[in-house]
């Protein structure tokens, strides 16, 4: 099924019976939680949802999403178009107990009364999907290399003068018994 927004709400188990696949846009500034980790978000989330039932009878999704985001740089702070992809793969279960039951390549989904929350699974996977650490190339960023390192403000340092001990002190004391 083809859409041009990937709905809220869907029912999980009768598209997987179905072996619907949903192909859509999600607005990113509609993304609350996204916002609060990334900052205010434009444009759209491009998301391909394929439900089903695998061999073992578990009903799944299989997911990809694909996103730009603007995140700020964390050398110069401005912001920077980042792209942002994720394939996943979930395992619907109806109970948090259930969840333990599913193979280490699912992800587990939990679908109350019927009814799944696409937005949210859409949200949690944008999130999860977020570099670790964000930085332009260095010849882009406003912050030289130059600046990047740190200096010593007391003037070159003889290296052949010996460090002060922090433990001197100590051996006077022991010293003066």
């Amino acid at each position: 099924m083809l859409t041009s927004q990937i709905p809220s709400r869907v029912e999980p188990y009768k598209l997987a019976a179905r072996r619907e696949q949903l192909e859509g846009l999600v607005a990113l500034n509609g993304l609350k939680r996204l916002a609060d980790e990334a900052g205010a978000q434009a444009g759209d989330c491009r998301v391909t949802l394929d439900f089903g039932i695998d061999a073992q009878g578990r009903h799944e999704i299989r997911g990809s999403l694909e996103a730009d985001l603007m995140l700020g740089c964390r050398r110069c702070l401005e912001s920077m178009a980042m792209p942002v992809e994720s394939e996943f793969l979930l395992g619907m279960v109806t109970d948090g107990a259930l969840a333990s039951e599913l193979p280490a390549s699912h992800e587990p989904v939990l679908v109350k009364n019927e009814q799944l929350d696409l937005l949210t699974v859409i949200e949690d996977e944008l999130i999860l999907s977020l570099p670790q650490v964000v930085y332009h190339d260095e010849a882009d960023c406003l912050v030289s290399a130059q600046q990047l390192v740190s200096k010593d403000d007391d003037g070159p340092t003889d290296a052949s003068a010996p460090a002060d001990n922090p433990f001197a002190v100590l051996r006077t004391l022991k010293g003066k018994k």
